[in-house]
């Protein structure tokens, strides 16, 4: 086996570990993309029913209950929009958060990745 002239980085356990935890990392990032996308799609739907119940004249309207549409009094619906249009924003909150802490830590993990090998690690998106 041949050596190299030196100029190579050795690659030590530490940094093995902080490559891989860029790594899922990075992958979390990606995922909280599609469900901050996801959240944010989900309130303007819950909003957007909000609206059109208000225009309503019906006392009982049609709400879906998992696959299944049933007749409830307009404020009970109204009510269960709200709730659920605050749910979904205290989880888009949420991820929002995470997002952020991710990006601070795969930043500093650049940093020290970077530092120590150089232009020989690509941690970018391309």
């Amino acid at each position: 086996m041949q050596q190299g002239t030196g100029s190579e980085t050795q690659v030590t356990w530490e940094d093995q570990q902080n490559i891989n935890k860029f790594s899922k990392l990075n992958n979390r990032f990606h995922e909280l993309i599609d469900e901050i996308k996801f959240a944010k799609d989900k309130c303007e739907n819950l909003e957007d029913a909000g609206n059109e119940l208000i225009l309503t004249d019906e006392e009982m309207v049609r709400f879906q209950i998992g696959e299944v549409f049933a007749h409830v009094p307009k404020d009970e619906v109204e009510t269960r929009l709200e709730e659920m249009k605050e749910l979904t924003e205290k989880n888009l909150e949420k991820l929002e958060e995470e997002k952020v802490s991710i990006v601070a830590q795969m930043s500093d993990l650049k940093k020290i990745l970077y530092g120590k090998f150089g232009d020989s690690i690509n941690l970018e998106e391309e």
